[in-house]
């Protein structure tokens, strides 16, 4: 099933990136490797792959600099961070520049296999969707396929992850979700960092609709959010 997906790899650890691309390798999974920023950004531009898989202390530029370089140019690609930085301000930074996940060093290479499948999986459930492709909401058109979303005149590209939430408020709309349900349904884990992540793609996702006065994303404060669409 995994063979004809590719991973951008970018770690300049040679031991780690040896041992793990050597399991996304047994894995089936087509593995492409880079040892920095540069180099990791030409080999993106010059390719197409599934899903990236970037370090953040990397030489000549940086985790963080090359996310915002590969969504700049590709919005929907999903974006995982491998890292051993866990400070709560670093992941929100990342998040901010549209990674769509993290795991910490050291990490279980079955977890890793794990977030990546649940991914790709996703990926394909987005994109093999035919029916309500497109989902009219008031003056908003969230097009699952394409992951975009219109407000307006606007037209927003949405990452996997914004793309997930969208469409499991609208499935849920007007109704009250708990912190907890979203977080294991989307996240499959209730911890800080991973409720820290929904706080920041809610934030991205009031802001792609602030124009509109008929959609909210209510907080009721302690338990949990309402999406409202009048």
């Amino acid at each position: 099933m995994n063979k004809s997906t590719k991973i951008l790899y970018v770690e300049d650890d040679e031991t780690l990136s040896y041992i793990t691309t050597d399991n996304l390798k047994r894995k089936g999974f087509e593995v492409v490797n880079a040892s920095d920023g540069l180099q990791a950004f030409e080999l993106f531009s010059k390719d197409t792959f599934d899903i990236c898989l970037f370090d953040i202390m990397l030489p000549k530029m940086d985790g963080f600099d090359l996310a915002h370089k590969v969504r700049s140019v590709n919005k929907e690609i999903p974006i995982l961070f491998i890292t051993a930085k866990t400070l709560p301000e670093d992941r929100v930074k990342g998040l901010l520049l549209g990674a769509d996940d993290y795991i910490v060093k050291p990490y279980n290479m079955e977890e890793l296999i794990l977030r990546i499948q649940v991914f790709l999986k996703r990926k394909k459930i987005v994109h093999s969707d035919s029916e309500n492709k497109k989902i009219k909401m008031g003056k908003a058109i969230f097009d699952r396929e394409e992951l975009k979303l219109t407000v307006g005149a606007k037209e927003n590209n949405l990452t996997y992850r914004e793309a997930e939430l969208l469409k499991f408020f609208f499935e849920n709309k007007n109704t009250l979700l708990t912190r907890e349900r979203i977080l294991n349904v989307l996240w499959g884990d209730n911890d800080y960092f991973a409720g820290r992540s929904l706080d920041v793609f809610i934030t991205r996702l009031r802001k792609y609709f602030k124009p509109l006065s008929e959609i909210s994303i209510e907080n009721k404060h302690g338990v949990g959010f309402v999406f409202k669409v009048l």
